[in-house]
């Protein structure tokens, strides 16, 4: 099984470094210092997610081996921030914890926690699963459907990690060890445990190239980080398909990894959020897209023409006054804000430029007075 495939060479690899299962990667040496050389030795990952976390913010990091994002992004987002590490292999999260009073000793406050879970099922919380199944072992047919009814009670009754409660969700080098039929679940995963206007930052490997079943069926390739990994553009689709937004290739490796049988494998790095679900309603509000293309299309099919006043409804709106849209976009507010109470629905299925005149309201007849300019003439 390929999931048992993964658990093991990743627990050998928490007690010898294995060189293969990771690029070289230039985290800032800042956070390094206070981190034990056992977990940076035994850490395995090709990007540095934590350089994009921010203070103060819930950092959830999947698949957080030895822990040492874990331990860099809680030095990012200090004492009121927190940190929660992820995995599914005892030996690494012996490692991590082990070491995670040891660093909080260092940087004066401890902001970090490590829970067992697989990342595909963020709700079931293996450690406290594997208790209840040594209080009531599965001996037969009926007790494994029990254990199976008892871990989709602990899922919805205690999930080890609830609904809209993450800022942030990393992960390096870790969603191509999924198994192919448990992606689509695991994006969804994110997806859900992330707030409104949240964020998953993921750095992965990913192919040029469709990966031949072959390859596909070679266990020591895929928990090597190669048979798993998802296209370039398959990788960016599977956000899309969860319904994240904002989706955005923050870094591209030119150079592959590796390369087998003819296909490369590199390192990227992808940020996308969440936050456009909800109704549409019209707020005589418009953008107008600054360039530098005449012409853009968003993840909605909507169209911005440069220098055009393109009406939007109040959602987004808001969404694009806001990271990864804001420096791409001037927004027109109207001269008299529509109270909520008077917005009607907004068809989103049709662009339409927003007339001047819309924003400005009927009736809105101001001619200016030049002799109002400042008393050292400068008028603009």
């Amino acid at each position: 099984m390929t999931e048992d495939a993964v658990k093991d060479r990743y627990a050998a690899a928490s007690h010898e470094r294995e060189a293969a299962l990771c690029c070289p990667v230039d985290y800032d040496p800042q956070y390094l210092k206070v981190i034990p050389a056992e977990v940076i030795e035994r850490d395995y990952g090709c990007g540095d997610p934590s350089k994009y976390v921010k203070e103060g913010e819930t950092v959830l990091d999947l698949g957080s081996g030895t822990g040492k994002i874990c331990f860099i992004a809680s030095q990012v987002v200090g004492p009121t921030g927190k940190v929660i590490g992820v995995d599914m292999t005892d030996d690494m999260l012996e490692v991590a914890e082990k070491n995670a009073p040891i660093v909080a000793e260092r940087i004066g406050h401890g902001n970090v926690e490590f829970r067992k879970g697989r990342i595909q099922d963020l709700a079931l919380d293996l450690r406290q699963f594997e208790a209840e199944l040594a209080a009531n072992p599965v001996n037969s047919a009926e007790s494994w459907m029990a254990a199976e009814a008892l871990a989709k009670s602990l899922s919805k009754e205690s999930p080890m990690i609830p609904d809209n409660s993450i800022d942030v969700v990393v992960s390096n080098c870790v969603l191509n060890l999924v198994e192919s039929e448990l992606k689509e679940q695991m994006f969804d995963e994110i997806f859900r445990v992330l707030k409104p206007g949240g964020r998953a930052v993921i750095s992965d490997i990913v192919s040029d190239e469709e990966i031949p079943q072959a390859m596909q069926d070679d266990q020591r390739l895929w928990s090597g980080c190669i048979s798993g990994a998802m296209t370039e553009t398959g990788f960016l689709e599977a956000f899309e398909d969860a319904g994240f937004y904002g989706i955005n290739q923050l870094k591209f490796e030119k150079e592959p990894w590796q390369v087998v049988e003819g296909i490369e494998f590199r390192s990227v790095t992808v940020e996308a959020y969440k936050g456009k679900e909800g109704v549409c309603m019209d707020a005589n509000q418009a953008v107008i897209y600054k360039g530098p293309f005449k012409e853009v299309m968003d993840d909605d099919n909507h169209a911005f023409i440069r220098g055009e006043r393109i009406a939007v409804c109040e959602k987004t709106f808001k969404i694009y006054s806001k990271a990864p849209y804001k420096e791409f976009f001037d927004l027109v507010e109207p001269h008299e804000a529509v109270p909520a109470d008077q917005m009607k629905p907004f068809d989103c299925t049709q662009d339409k430029i927003r007339a001047a005149r819309q924003t400005k309201a009927e009736g809105y007849n101001l001619t200016s007075d030049p002799s109002q300019c400042a008393t050292d003439g400068s008028c603009c």
